[in-house]
Formats: structure tokens, C-alpha cells, sequence
């Protein structure tokens, strides 16, 4: 150890000792902190428990229990904000910072070191500033020299000198340097040289300079991030969450903020990131969840399923084209305006087998309201006047003798949870009025939720009509007869397709003026390239407050035709109507050894964008398996010995996912296969299929049969591409036969081809 380093070292021991003794603190603090959260919850208990028999008693035990409630929930925040306070310094114990800058302001020199988080000593100094503070954008995008950072009373400029970096675990450096780059390549050699685990790691010590710039945006309101595989685009967005969650703290929470993720494993993946910075997680959501979410009751299928039906059945690309595209939103927009009111297809609604409201009923509601109104306007005030004679229906309904007859045949208990809280009534006839009135209810709470719902418009009807307005607008009355067809046939099984799904809600709220939440801030949506723009618009329609953050890579699309950046922007600054969009593009790949970034790139025909970041490896193995089929030649390779701790056989389906697995479950291989339905990577050895594998990452892939008839689209080849770039050390790729037609024109100087035929 150098002079230097001994006297880094000697202020990280300081700050270390001013950090424990703040811990003493904190723990003694939370201590307290808790028995008297745990004092003022048994009185809370004692005053909840207040008699109150005499109905006089009842306004003044509720404030009682009021104030009781919100001392609760003040001890309980207490607790809750010293118990981050102790996680935080737990973790700056280990590690209290991770870089270092000196630089000169108005002739006065300042060493400022940045850390996961803030730390200050008893006198208020700063001993470690957060990576999200202002000035540590000196950090990560300047290089020595003159450094213009933003602050929030306008533009500062220092003179940057130096610039440290460092690796400390467990209170100790183990590497430091200094460099003049965001961050040196020796320090980025360490961290992406470390196996994979089942959490993806935040990346703040390691962060780039075009990464920050992803971080740090606060202008736009559509930021648009094109990022090659393994170029940290969804780390970067994680620490952009942290940091706008640090930067408007007062205005922002967690619960504002949706990230829309390809499956659950990912979402399960990057579920520690935010926590280690000392956030709490964003809601996370598939769109197939949020789709089962708005059309309860009905089987949509999911991106995943379309897939899977695609690989067996041809879908005509006309069709695809039509029901994905900015016509279609626009053509949506035209319908609902030209609506006349006898085009409205009103339903009947029922319960059980009784009409309670029926179709004509809601009709001659639409037709009295004034046709100045909007349709969504009259639909409105028809839902209103719905909801107000059922309240009628209903009170008349509970004063009847047959409920009064029903509701004397209950159990006591039934009878009990009809009251309830209520148990306080001046007499009898009053509390049996009450249960009354609650019984018929809770009996036709199904009536007033199908009216909330808009139940009394048949909106499947209305999109089969829908679908003949498109056909007869774009010039293809035949295909999307057809279209309707399938659709109609499909509800009869309680199905619907996804390509349906997002414009038929659409067309819902459209007509309701209803389906949307405005609570929302940030929109995150991930795997861009897996959206139509259809869907996007309806995701901007569904959060109309929200801005966007929307990332991927146009070159991994398995979902869907590619397209580029530039038609992507043109065509979301149309739907979302705004020109506060902004796109930036991440071309150089850290995730795997520039032997597999240089592999994949080559079966790309925009691959020469991509750039490797200098970590070597070994080449990609190919193994021709001859007449021997894929599954001995990948037992074999099983069998050997490994270095790598994580290993994912990637099949093109979860058809051959399964039958995989099966086998190397036969052959006593403990593997864990995959589905849409899991949330968690159980095993070092996982077997998958590549939609399933969006966004992870292993020490070792191995992708399963890339032969020519297996991967006989020329598409195909982005799928190939998508599994390499899965690998971060070691990549294998096995073929029964001749190779898919990319694979076999690379250079075959990017790998190791090795025949197997014995």
C-alpha cells in the first residue's frame, strides 16, 4: 500500500468510526422508538374496545378512536424513518463511498467524495455526498478540466483536478486510481467480471456518462432510450426512478410511479435495486396483468401466448400492419366522433336470469338528454340516472315483506355481518330496517357495479362495429370481416386476442370518458420494441399525467416486425401529441466479453453499431450435432465441469422448454424450467424460452438447436441474437443439422465451431 492509499485509507477509518457511533445513536433511538410504538398500539387496543351501547356515545368514541389512530400512524412513521436511517448507515459501514473529485471554486479547493448516500459528522460537514446530489454530476460526466454542473439556483463551473475512484468492502480499499474518464475501465473490469446473481446490482460506482444523462433528465416529457443489448439501459432507469424520487421528495412517492416489465422473473430480478439505495419500489405491472385487470372476466392473450400460436400459425402481415398502427388510433378517434345515438349498441343488464335494466330502458335515458351534449357527456349523466333508480328500486325493494321474510331466515352470524359496526339502535324495528337495507344491498351490489362499469353499453358489439368502420376506412372490408369474425368467436370462450384488447379498451373509455388514472407521475415501460404503437397510445391514454420513460433495443424485437428510432419518435410525438421528446441511443455493450458481443453483433445487419467493451474471454463454441440430435450432445456438455455458477439453456418456445427439461430431469440434471406464471430463479441451471429471458443475465447460456429448420425466418435471427446476448462469460450454441442461414454466413473467425458425430 502506497502513501496515497494509506492516507485514503486512514479517512475512511474516520469515517467509518463517525458512522458507527451515529449507529449507537439511531439503534438507541429506534429502540425507544418502538416501545412506545408499541405503547400507544396497546392503548389504542384499550380505547377501541369503549362500550358503546348508547347510540349518544358513538360521534364521541369514533374522534376517540380518530385521534388514537393517527398517534399510531405518527410512532409507526417514526419507527419506520429511523429504521432507514440504521439500513442506510449499515451499508455506508461497509463501503461509505465510491468516489472522489477535487476541484477549485472561486480559488477555494474542495475534495467532495460521493457515496450511496449523504453522510455528515456532528458538525454538519459533509463527509460522503449522495451520487444523486447536484454536484456529483461533476462525478460522473466531467473530465478534468473546467465543469459546468446544474444546481437549483442555475449553472455553477469549478475547475476539476482530479478524479478517484475506489473499491472498498468491508471497510477496506482494495483498488484505487485515479482517472479522467466518467468511470475507469479498471474499475468497470472489476464489477462486470463478477458472476451473475438472482438480483440485478445497482450500478451507481459504474455509471456512464450517457447513462447519466438518462438518470438526470427532468425536461422531457417523453424520454425515449434506444439501448443495445447489455448496455445498462435498465440499470440506468432504475437509478433514474431513485434519483427523481430523491429530487422531489415532497412531491413524488413510490406509488406514482409504474413500470411496465416484460414478465414477472424480471420483475422479480431488478427487485432489489431500489431498496439498496434506500427507495421503495415502484409498482410493477405486465400488461398482461393490466389488461386481465380491466377486462375481468374475459381470457386475454398474452404477448407471450401470441407468440407461441405465431411460431405454428401464419398470421397475414396486412393484418398485423392494421390493427398496430397510428391508423387504427386515429381511425378510432373518427368513429367515435361520427357516432350517431342510434349507433349505440345499449345491453341489458341483469341479475340472475332478471332484465333489471334493459337495453331499451338506457336508450330512451340517452335519447331525452340534450344533443348538444358529447356521447360521453350523455353517456354520463345516462349512468347517473341509472345508478339513482336503483337507489330507488332498492329502498322501495328493502321495505317489502319478502326480505323481511329472507332476512329473518338468516343464521345469527349472516345477520350479525349485516350490522356489522352498527350495533347500537334506539329500538328493534330500527336495526331490522338497517339489516334490511343492507341485505338488499349487498344482495344487487353486482347491479350497481355494472353500471358503474358502463355494463349498460355493449361494448363488444360496439367494437365488431368498429372493426366494419376501419375494414370500410383503409380499403379492407374482407380482412377485417374476417377480423370480426374470429373476435365474436373468441368471446364465446370467454377469450379475446391481444391485438384486440387495447383497442377495444380504448374504445371503451373513448365513449365513457372513463379508464383512466391521473394519480400517476412516471410511466416506465420496458422492451419498447415488444409494443405496438396501439399500445403505447392507450398506456399514455391510461396514465394521462405521466411522463414517459420508454426503453429497449429495435434489434432483440421477437414480438414483432423491427422498426427504427427515428419512425418510432415521428409517430409518438404524433400519437402523444407533444414535441417535448427526446431520444437517446446506448451503442456500447458491458454486459458480455467482447468475443459474444462481437458474435451476436455479426448476425445483425446494423450490428456495426455496437461496440464491445474490452473484456476478454473465450470465442463462442458452436457444436454441429450431426446425426446424434441436440439433447446427448447438450447432456454431455452438462456433465463437464464448469466455472460459471449460472448456466440458462435458451429454447426459441416453451414447448421445447419443457420437453428440455423433461429430459435432463429424466437424466437426474436438477434444472428449473421456466414459465410466464414464475417469479423467481431457483437454480443455477435454468431452462427457458428467450421471451421468458428478456433483460437477464447468466455466467453461461447455452442456446438450444439454432438449426436452419428450428430458425427458418430470416427474422429469426434477431431471436439468435437475443439469446448470445443473454451470456455475460460463456456462450454455447448447439444445431441439429445445418445452421440457421445468418448463423452460417458470420465470420467464422467470432467463434469455435466444433462438429460432435460420434
Amino acid at each position: 500500500m502506497n502513501d496515497e492509499q494509506k492516507k485514503e485509507q486512514q479517512r475512511v477509518d474516520l469515517v467509518i468510526t463517525e458512522i458507527k457511533a451515529q449507529q449507537i445513536l439511531v439503534d438507541d433511538q429506534l429502540n425507544k422508538a418502538h416501545q412506545e410504538t408499541r405503547a400507544v398500539e396497546g392503548n389504542y387496543t384499550d380505547n377501541a374496545s369503549i362500550n358503546t351501547f348508547e347510540i349518544d356515545d358513538a360521534s364521541e368514541t369514533n374522534a376517540e378512536v380518530q385521534q388514537q389512530r393517527q398517534l399510531v400512524a405518527r410512532v409507526v412513521e417514526t419507527e419506520n424513518i429511523l429504521k432507514k436511517q440504521g439500513a442506510t448507515l449499515k451499508a455506508l459501514a461497509q463501503a461509505p463511498y465510491f468516489g472522489k473529485v477535487d476541484i477549485t471554486e472561486a480559488a477555494q479547493p474542495m475534495s467532495l467524495y460521493i457515496g450511496l448516500a449523504s453522510f455528515q459528522d456532528k458538525q454538519q460537514h459533509f463527509l460522503v455526498y449522495d451520487w444523486r446530489a447536484p454536484i456529483a454530476a461533476i462525478y460522473y460526466n466531467g473530465t478534468l478540466g473546467q465543469v459546468t454542473y446544474t444546481t437549483p439556483s442555475g449553472a455553477r463551473t469549478v475547475q476539476l483536478t482530479n478524479k478517484r475512484q475506489f473499491t472498498i468492502e468491508n471497510g477496506q480499499i482494495t483498488n484505487m486510481f485515479d482517472t479522467d474518464e466518467t468511470v475507469g475501465d479498471e474499475m468497470l473490469q472489476y464489477a462486470l467480471g463478477q458472476q451473475s446473481d438472482a438480483y440485478m446490482q445497482n450500478i451507481v460506482a459504474t455509471i456512464q456518462k450517457e447513462q447519466n444523462d438518462i438518470i438526470r433528465d427532468t425536461k422531457h416529457d417523453v424520454l425515449l432510450v434506444q439501448g443495445v443489448a447489455g448496455s445498462g439501459k435498465t440499470s440506468a432507469i432504475l437509478q433514474r426512478i431513485a434519483y427523481l424520487l430523491y429530487h422531489a421528495r415532497r412531491e413524488l412517492t413510490a406509488d406514482q410511479i409504474v413500470l411496465f416489465s416484460p414478465n414477472r422473473l424480471f420483475s422479480h430480478y431488478i427487485a432489489d435495486v431500489l431498496p439498496s439505495l434506500g427507495e421503495r419500489n415502484m409498482r410493477q405491472i405486465t400488461l398482461a396483468e393490466f389488461l386481465d385487470a380491466r377486462l375481468e372476466g374475459l381470457n386475454v392473450q398474452s404477448l407471450f401466448n401470441e407468440y407461441e400460436i405465431n411460431q405454428i400459425r401464419h398470421v397475414p402481415t396486412a393484418l398485423n400492419q392494421a390493427m398496430e398502427s397510428v391508423k387504427l388510433v386515429t381511425n378510432l378517434d373518427a368513429y367515435v366522433a361520427q357516432l350517431a345515438p342510434t349507433d349505440l349498441k345499449f345491453a341489458d343488464i341483469y341479475h340472475v336470469d332478471q332484465v333489471i335494466f334493459s337495453a331499451y330502458h338506457s336508450r330512451i335515458i340517452f335519447n331525452r338528454l340534450s344533443p348538444k351534449l358529447s356521447i360521453g357527456e350523455r353517456l354520463l349523466q345516462t349512468k347517473n340516472t341509472l345508478i339513482k333508480e336503483l337507489k330507488r328500486k332498492l329502498a322501495h325493494l328493502a321495505e317489502s315483506a319478502i326480505v323481511a321474510k329472507e332476512v329473518n331466515q338468516l343464521t345469527v352470524d349472516e345477520y350479525q355481518a349485516l350490522l356489522g359496526s352498527q350495533s347500537a339502535f334506539h329500538d328493534l324495528a330500527r336495526q331490522q330496517a338497517y339489516a334490511q337495507k343492507q341485505y338488499v344491498y349487498k344482495k344487487y351490489q353486482p347491479i350497481y357495479d355494472a353500471i358503474y362499469n358502463n355494463y349498460f353499453i355493449d361494448i363488444f358489439k360496439q367494437y365488431a362495429a368498429f372493426l366494419q368502420y376501419y375494414g370500410t376506412q383503409i380499403g379492407q372490408n374482407a380482412m377485417l370481416a374476417a377480423k370480426e369474425e374470429t373476435f365474436l368467436t373468441e368471446l364465446e370462450y370467454h377469450r379475446i386476442d391481444l391485438q384486440d384488447a387495447v383497442p377495444l379498451l380504448l374504445l371503451r373509455d373513448m365513449l365513457t370518458k372513463n379508464g383512466q388514472n391521473r394519480e400517476i407521475k412516471h410511466l416506465f415501460i420496458d422492451e419498447m420494441q415488444d409494443y405496438s404503437l396501439v399500445q403505447l397510445a392507450y398506456l399514455k391514454h391510461a396514465f394521462p399525467n405521466a411522463k414517459l420513460t420508454i426503453l429497449g433495443d429495435m434489434q432483440q424485437a421477437l414480438f414483432r416486425t423491427s422498426t427504427n428510432l427515428h419512425f418510432l419518435a415521428a409517430n409518438l410525438k404524433t400519437l402523444f401529441k407533444t414535441n417535448n421528446l427526446a431520444t437517446i441511443v446506448l451503442n456500447k455493450s458491458y454486459r458480455s466479453t467482447q468475443e459474444i458481443t462481437n458474435f451476436g453483433k455479426a448476425l445483425l445487419e446494423k450490428g456495426a453499431a455496437i461496440t464491445a467493451f474490452t473484456r476478454h474471454g473465450e470465442l463462442p463454441v458452436l457444436l454441429r450435432t450431426g446425426s446424434r440430435g441436440c439433447l446427448p450432445v447438450l447432456l454431455e456438455l452438462l456433465q463437464q465441469p464448469t466455472q460459471q455458477k449460472t448456466t440458462a439453456i435458451i429454447t426459441k418456445t416453451q414447448q421445447q422448454a419443457a420437453m428440455v427439461s423433461h429430459q435432463l430431469t429424466n437424466a437426474k440434471l436438477a434444472n428449473n424450467l421456466m414459465t410466464a406464471t414464475d417469479r423467481e430463479l431457483k437454480a443455477d441451471l435454468v431452462v427457458l424460452p428467450i421471451y421468458l429471458a428478456k433483460g437477464l443475465e447468466f455466467d453461461r447460456v447455452i442456446a438450444y438447436d439454432v438449426s436452419a429448420e428450428n430458425y427458418a425466418k430470416p427474422t429469426d435471427a434477431a431471436i439468435i441474437y437475443t439469446i448470445a446476448s443473454r451470456a455475460m462469460h460463456e456462450l454455447v450454441l448447439i444445431a441439429d443439422g445445418p445452421v440457421n442461414q445468418q448463423l452460417a454466413q458470420i465470420d467464422p473467425s467470432l467463434y469455435r465451431k466444433l462438429i460432435v458425430n460420434k
